[in-house]
């Protein structure tokens, strides 16, 4: 059999031709087409795969534009002078002035309406152990950051004696006009941190917080100094976020009467999320001309590159710590089983968490896996994997922490342990908080920079690595929504357990006199009962519903 030439040959040149078994032979326009198919159908995931990622390929594109641009002109004209050089770091000032903006509105709505969304009712006694599990592991991540970067250092060797002299005039004249002295006490640190968990203004909480100065005063024909309080600049964000949180409670123990004032912090929540994807947009422009005047800046740009590997470096450190040794020692505490058995069954999803970098992305795919390959009920990873998706962020936090303690050591502001404790307390906090927010991981280090006043400028340094350390964030966040999964189902094995064996001994010790009435069956829609009034005895049958 000869097929038809097409009308688009009427020579006929092109048609198929019968080869010997038969069967018609496909002509070279057919294979065209279809190779012209499939390269379309390819460039449209092609296309579709930028768009998804056209914000991230901005902003790797903005900070190689912004390393070009500041070597080029370093490297032509030398070092810019300090008054153009503030003309040239405007549209960088504009994107840093956008994120602390949104700062205040975004924790208080966001925390608000989180803690008012969680019913204790709904959850139960298992919903409240997994949250209190990912608080402890994003809390755990965090110190392990601190940590690192304390004992590490990525940030110290950026030394050159310009800047020196330069940090140590700004450190002592802010001493001096914050009234503050050098020695400060262990104890009235403390203090402060108690007084900003409380503020006694919520609004100018916005704006300044509690510090102790020191006077001398005369006692005794003595000189005591004598600790006083006054306001200093800088957002109180501890105790805004405390606020917000025991504030959202209180509105959930309301029930119906607080329901509308949920709904006007989640609707300006969710406003809120709209400007930080406008903000967002505009970010690749502002991280251009950030980076590209930090590099000017500089005199010794080799050390800054170094410090920033460096920075890089630990972040990672501290996520292999995290991912395989804390995180499979506390699933190894509570189950006795080889957490290791556990990660390999969980590969596939932690490789596509490193592709995709999305959490959300990746939940199908954990869904299926700790199901048939580490045996967790459905029921439990669909309760569970979900909420680990929108709280648990230990990467995100890790590295928010290694960052602010790199941002302190290149500015030479020493950290105490008050400050540590804030550090650590804001990011555990601000991480939920901040969840499923584009770019939530710099926003909630603008916040951490806030609390323990140190300079949001240098956050550029910290955007031109994000997208390198963010695809290992979201691996860690992934791994403890799994292994959080799995200690649930341990959890509710070991309840069954509990539960199955005083019945069997009363079932065994105990035998009735009298026959019990039988009981109706509840809770189950396949089954009907069906009453034989001959021998009154009941019968189930299965029955299907479908």
């Amino acid at each position: 059999m000869v097929v038809d030439p097409p009308k688009a040959d009427p020579k006929g040149f092109m048609a198929a031709g019968t080869i010997a078994s038969g069967g018609p032979e496909l002509s070279p326009t057919e294979d065209r087409g279809a190779t012209a198919g499939s390269c379309c159908l390819s460039r449209r995931r092609v296309r579709r795969c930028l768009r998804a990622n056209l914000l991230v390929l901005l902003t790797v594109a903005a900070v190689v534009a912004g390393v070009a641009l500041g070597l080029g002109v370093s490297g032509t004209s030398g070092q810019m002078r300090p008054d153009h050089l503030v003309i040239f770091a405007f549209p960088g000032e504009l994107l840093l002035r956008l994120l602390k903006m949104i700062i205040l509105p975004l924790v208080v709505c966001s925390l608000v309406s989180g803690a008012a969304s969680l019913d204790p009712s709904a959850l139960g006694r298992l919903g409240a152990w997994v949250l209190l599990f990912f608080l402890v592991t994003t809390l755990l991540a965090s110190s392990i950051g601190v940590g690192l970067a304390l004992v590490l250092q990525p940030g110290s060797a950026f030394t050159t004696p310009a800047t020196l002299n330069t940090t140590a005039t700004l450190n002592t004249s802010a001493a001096q006009s914050a009234g503050q002295t050098p020695n400060k006490e262990v104890v009235d640190s403390f203090l402060d941190l108690v007084r900003n968990i409380f503020p006694s203004n919520l609004v100018s909480a916005a704006f300044s917080s509690y510090a102790t100065a020191y006077e001398d005063r005369p006692f005794n024909h003595t000189i005591v100094k004598v600790p006083v309080g006054k306001e200093v600049d800088g957002m109180n964000i501890l105790g805004l976020v405390v606020f917000a949180i025991v504030f959202g409670v209180a509105l959930r123990k309301l029930g119906p009467e607080g329901e509308l004032l949920i709904q006007f912090f989640s609707s300006f929540n969710d406003a809120a999320m709209v400007l930080v994807s406008w903000i967002m947009w505009y970010a690749p422009v502002g991280i251009l001309f950030l980076v590209a005047s930090k590099i000017m800046e500089i005199e010794d740009v080799g050390q800054l590159f170094t410090n920033l590997g460096k920075y890089v470096l630990c972040c990672l450190v501290g996520h292999v710590i995290h991912g395989l040794l804390v995180l499979p020692l506390i699933y190894f505490l509570f189950t006795r089983k080889n957490p290791y058995r556990f990660l390999w069954g969980i590969v596939t999803p932690l490789a596509t968490a490193f592709g995709t970098s999305s959490s959300s992305a990746t939940l199908p795919l954990m869904m299926k896996y700790v199901e048939e390959k580490n045996g967790v009920a459905k029921h439990i990873s669909r309760f569970i994997l979900p909420i680990g998706a929108t709280v648990n962020m230990d990467g995100a936090a890790l590295f928010q922490c290694v960052a602010a303690v790199f941002i302190a050591q290149l500015n030479r502001k020493p950290l105490d342990l008050v400050k540590i404790i804030t550090i650590l307390i804001t990011a555990t906090a601000s991480s939920v908080g901040a969840a499923g927010i584009p770019a939530g991981g710099i926003l909630t280090l603008a916040i951490i920079l806030e609390a323990v006043n140190l300079p949001v400028n240098d956050i550029s340094l910290i955007l031109a690595m994000d997208w390198l350390v963010d695809r290992s964030c979201t691996v860690i966040n992934v791994e403890g929504d799994a292994f959080g999964a799995g200690l649930l189902q341990n959890y509710v094995d070991r309840m069954k357990l509990q539960s199955s064996e005083p019945q069997l001994i009363q079932t065994k010790s105990e035998v009735p006199l009298d026959p019990l009435p039988p009981v109706p069956e509840e809770g189950n829609p396949l089954l009907k009962s069906y009453h034989n009034t001959e021998n009154d005895a009941a019968t189930c049958e299965k029955e299907s519903v479908m």
